[in-house]
């Protein structure tokens, strides 16, 4: 695995270790208030970062669009967003972040919908 597909898994495998280093902090101290984002760390985080570096390994023609390049930076900076935002929405101080978050995460989607049917196999 190279390329696309190994920044997608590696990013993701980050995300997940960051998700269960969270877990394993809101166990210690029993106050699950951030459940929230520990959740979407690990789900868009980790599952769907490795689900997209999985395809893009199945597929090279996929992987070796810009498309994709762009894709991962779209995924990652949605996660990036998302996460810290949930935590700060959660907490009350704001959701402009979620937001913004949430709408890369969206975007980032949209590409791999488009790159799915575009790369059919």
């Amino acid at each position: 695995m190279r390329g696309v597909s190994l920044w997608f898994v590696a990013t993701g495998s980050v995300f997940v270790t960051l998700g269960m280093l969270g877990g394993i902090a809101m166990a210690v101290s029993s106050d699950h208030t951030l459940a929230p984002a520990h959740a979407h760390l690990n789900l868009v985080g980790w599952v769907t970062m490795a689900l997209f570096g999985i395809y893009y390994h199945l597929v090279p023609a996929a992987a070796d669009t810009r498309l994709a390049r762009v894709h991962y930076t779209i995924a990652t900076a949605g996660v990036l967003a998302m996460v810290p935002g949930i935590i700060l929405a959660v907490l009350q101080r704001n959701d402009v972040l979620v937001a913004v978050g949430s709408l890369l995460t969206l975007g980032s989607m949209l590409i791999f919908v488009f790159t799915v049917f575009r790369h059919r196999v």
